[in-house]
């Protein structure tokens, strides 16, 4: 599945590497940053969030963080935000709140 929101630039894609336990971004083929989490019960909890600084202030961050917690969403299930980057999105962006499950 590639969850990279429509209206991402083009050479900018997200995807789930579930083996690693990551959602990845890439812009032009090259890794850009990742966001790391733990799926426990019905949740997702993301735990770490970086974007390498080449990439710093381009809207890759915001990209992998929306791709990301939609991904989460459309399997049914919640987001546990322990990581500083992505719980500030979400506070940020109210549609979101609603599927925020409380910390383990």
């Amino acid at each position: 599945m590639d969850p990279t929101p429509d209206d991402a630039p083009p050479d900018v894609v997200v995807t789930d590497n579930p083996a690693a336990h990551r959602f990845e971004v890439r812009v032009g083929g090259e890794l850009a940053g990742l966001t790391t989490y733990v799926v426990a019960d019905n949740r997702v909890i993301f735990t770490h969030a970086e974007v390498y600084p080449r990439h710093e202030g381009h809207g890759v961050g915001s990209t992998l963080a929306r791709a990301a917690l939609d991904d989460v969403i459309a399997r049914g299930m919640l987001i546990t935000p322990s990581c500083p980057f992505i719980r500030d999105f979400v506070q940020h962006h109210p549609s979101y709140q609603e599927h925020v499950a409380p910390p383990l």
